[in-house]
């Protein structure tokens, strides 16, 4: 029979597991130097933490290292399979673009950084633009984006696509109201069109979904984080508040953007390692490439990832149920 201290142990790292392991050792060591002296070096502090952590402190940190070391020994099988996929684009001259968008917060850049992490730095880019110039707003929208789109063997992978269109410009204001409709009536077109090269370019289109929770406690650490601060922006601010008209504009944008040819993939993300793994999954099951691995597990979660359109089914259950969307 398990203690009860042992079951409190495992249901505390089970309620932490989302905050990453690096935040759960950060929270016990910082409780034990709060009561004693720092060390001259990062050498000695450990040393001398050590000796004063107690043995359940001791078993938290262990656990918290090892899962993140084995949650990065599961990646790796992936992120090789990824390095093969990149080698058949460059022999055969195709092209992947490969949109990550999604709430605030919601793991959209980490994901970036694993998925690219082992690739042939020449032959990927990752783009996130900023605010377009007065020049470029008197454009095409998309156009911007066109502009970084890959060369033949190369990947771009876009943190927030010009879905920004559907989502954060209606619902801050950023856009009116005529430009959203135009935009959601004619993107579908304007991607077939930059698809009919004979199967050349690939589209992966991935919306992250993060629970409201979730979002609210990643921006209270980006407040208290002096290395994450520079993330928190004027549509953070406003995220949690703006919630249900985000939801809103997440529905209708499934619902006119979904296509057999271009379907969105939604990615639980509140925990961010299985949301990663995931994500490498959808990529790797857009293309057929050769020395693609029979022993690995290629079976998309279907707890994680949910096609575009089951998850308006969701969606739309969740309506009639509660009166509002709740993803």
């Amino acid at each position: 029979m398990e203690s009860a201290e042992q079951n409190e142990n495992e249901c505390r790292m089970l309620e932490n597991r989302g905050a990453g392991s690096t935040a759960q050792i950060r929270e016990v060591v910082q409780k034990v130097e709060l009561k004693s002296k720092c060390a001259t070096t990062p050498g000695k502090q450990a040393r001398k933490i050590l000796r004063i952590l107690k043995k359940k402190d001791k078993e938290e940190i262990v656990q918290a290292v090892l899962e993140k070391y084995y949650n990065s020994e599961e990646l790796k099988p992936y992120q090789a399979e990824l390095i093969k996929m990149q080698r058949h684009l460059e022999r055969t001259g195709k092209k992947m673009v490969i949109l990550f968008d999604g709430r605030d917060a919601s793991g959209k850049g980490g994901t970036i950084r694993r998925v690219t992490r082992y690739m042939n730095e020449k032959r990927y880019h990752a783009v996130a633009l900023g605010k377009p110039s007065e020049q470029q707003k008197t454009e095409l929208h998309i156009k911007r984006y066109i502009e970084h789109f890959p060369h033949a063997g190369e990947i771009v992978l876009f943190d927030r696509s010009w879905y920004n269109r559907a989502l954060v410009e209606p619902v801050m204001g950023f856009c009116t109201q005529n430009q959203y409709k135009r935009f959601l009536k004619k993107v579908i077109t304007y991607e077939q069109n930059f698809l009919e090269d004979n199967g050349k370019t690939i589209l992966v289109k991935i919306y992250f979904s993060v629970s409201k929770e979730e979002q609210a406690r990643r921006f209270e650490r980006r407040k208290n984080d002096p290395l994450r601060q520079w993330k928190l922006s004027e549509v953070d601010l406003q995220a949690q508040d703006l919630w249900d008209e985000f939801t809103e504009k997440k529905y209708i944008l499934l619902k006119r953007t979904h296509s057999k040819k271009t379907p969105w993939y939604i990615i639980r993300s509140d925990d961010k390692h299985l949301a990663r793994r995931e994500t490498m999954k959808v990529i790797l099951n857009s293309v057929k490439y050769r020395g693609r691995s029979k022993k690995l597990d290629f079976t998309l979660d279907p707890k994680i990832t949910i096609p575009g359109d089951k998850e308006l089914i969701i969606m739309k259950g969740q309506l009639k149920k509660y009166g509002k969307s709740l993803a």
